[in-house]
C-alpha cells in the first residue's frame, strides 16, 4: 500500500490504528495525522521500541491493510475509506 493512501484515509483508518496500537490516544492519532514518521516516533515512545522495530510493525500493518482493504471488500464500503488501486497494474 502506498503511504499516500493511508494519509488520505487517515480518519477512516484511525480505528484500525487503535486496534493495532491500543496505547495510542485519540490525541496522538490527531497529531500523527497519517504521517508515517510521526506514527513511528509515537510507537517508539509509547511502547519503548527501537526505530527498526517500530518501522517493522508499521510495515506489517501496512501489508495487512493491503490484504484487507481491497476495492471490493465490504469493510472498505462500511468504513468509508477510498478503495485502493490494484497494485498488479
Amino acid at each position: 500500500m502506498i503511504w499516500d493512501q493511508i494519509e488520505g484515509n487517515w480518519k477512516q483508518l484511525k480505528g484500525n490504528v487503535k486496534e493495532q496500537w491500543g496505547k495510542l490516544t485519540d490525541d496522538d492519532l490527531d497529531v500523527i495525522n497519517g504521517q508515517r514518521e510521526a506514527l513511528s516516533g509515537k510507537i517508539q515512545a509509547t511502547y519503548g521500541l527501537t526505530e527498526k522495530d517500530a518501522h517493522s510493525q508499521i510495515s506489517d500493518w501496512e501489508t495487512m491493510l493491503t490484504n484487507v482493504f481491497t476495492p471490493d471488500e465490504k469493510i472498505v464500503k462500511e468504513s468509508g475509506a477510498k478503495p485502493l488501486p490494484d497494485d498488479k497494474e
